[in-house]
């Protein structure tokens, strides 16, 4: 079987990308530095550990599996971190993307396919967004994600390298079999985050600011399943296997669900309360994003079927009291 080399292939939707590889006859091979990834997500292909910035190691991974294309998702991705250390985001998704990008152009993998996120946008209130939305990032994460996709546009001029560029929000749920799910160090994501406070693992939920400019006061976000967007992921390496170019989806349902809105199912789905307590806004927080995925649909076939609040937490769920990473 053909490799691809999934950067992050230890992480939350890293892991789910290499199970969906694998389903669809390619051999992903994860490259992961295990910072925030586990061991234990690598089940679907070889594991290779190392560091977006070891230019020795990626040739050394890249000249031993010879991937026909890259599958980028290694990334931080916190907002708050993002605004208090810019430096970091900077450094890590920048840096440690172009050092990638060299080597797989080196190698001669001028397939890419790239996670990138709809925080490049900036706020757009009463909008769905399309990839003709102008990008105006609020904080360091969408700018150093919007940085790597014009760095891809540089070495398509100058090496030929062929890229997808996926944006997308908020990714939810889990694999319905159970073999892989959500598991991060400190959980930060909120359903993760209220199912461990339904749970009891932890005091309770805080609301970050409940005087926005939406029905309820919370910040309305487009939820994904992490299985709808892993097999875009695929669909998007099958669109430059076949030659047809270098191209940008967003990725959402179109619909907005709000922080309350999302209590509110998680409640109808566990049947158990969910303890939460307001709190103030978080800085770099928009008050509404929403993704359409007009584009994806007509261009790829892709349709996010599992995408429903109830499925999302309810996959999530069974795994938050089935599965577990201990390495």
């Amino acid at each position: 079987m053909s490799q691809v080399l999934v950067t992050g292939g230890a992480g939350y939707i890293g892991s789910h990308a290499c199970k969906a590889l694998r389903a669809a006859g390619y051999t992903p091979v994860t490259y992961d530095n295990l910072v925030t990834g586990w061991k234990d997500a690598v089940k679907f292909g070889p594991f290779e550990q190392g560091s977006l910035s070891d230019r020795a190691r990626l040739d050394e991974v890249f000249a031993k599996w010879q991937p026909i294309a890259v599958m980028h998702f290694a990334a931080l991705s916190q907002v708050g971190e993002a605004m208090a250390k810019p430096g970091l985001y900077w450094r890590n998704n920048v840096e440690g993307s172009l050092t990638l990008i060299e080597a797989a152009c080196a190698a001669g993998c001028l397939d890419f396919v790239f996670s990138s996120t709809c925080a490049t946008y900036g706020e757009h209130d009463n909008v769905v967004l399309d990839e003709h939305t102008p990008q105006e990032p609020l904080n360091a994460y969408g700018a150093s994600k919007r940085a790597v996709e014009n760095i891809l546009r540089d070495f398509e001029a100058s090496h030929g390298l062929k890229s997808v560029i996926f944006r997308y929000f908020n990714v939810a749920g889990a694999d319905p079999e159970g073999e892989v799910g959500e598991h991060h160090r400190p959980e930060t994501h909120l359903i993760p985050v209220m199912l461990e406070a339904v749970d009891g693992k932890r005091p309770g939920l805080t609301v970050h600011g409940t005087d926005y400019d939406t029905p309820d006061g919370t910040c309305i976000r487009d939820y994904v399943h992490v299985m709808d967007l892993v097999e875009a992921h695929v669909l998007g390496l099958r669109w430059l296997r076949d030659g047809k170019g270098s191209r940008i989806f967003n990725l959402g349902t179109g619909r907005g669900f709000s922080v309350r809105e999302v209590i509110e199912a998680a409640g109808q789905v566990t049947n158990l309360p969910v303890p939460c307590t307001d709190g103030p806004r978080r800085a770099g927080d928009a008050t509404k994003l929403v993704s359409g995925s007009t584009r994806a649909s007509e261009d790829l076939g892709w349709e996010p079927y599992r995408s429903t609040m109830p499925q999302m937490i309810a996959d999530a769920w069974r795994w938050h009291k089935d599965g577990h990473y201990s390495a």
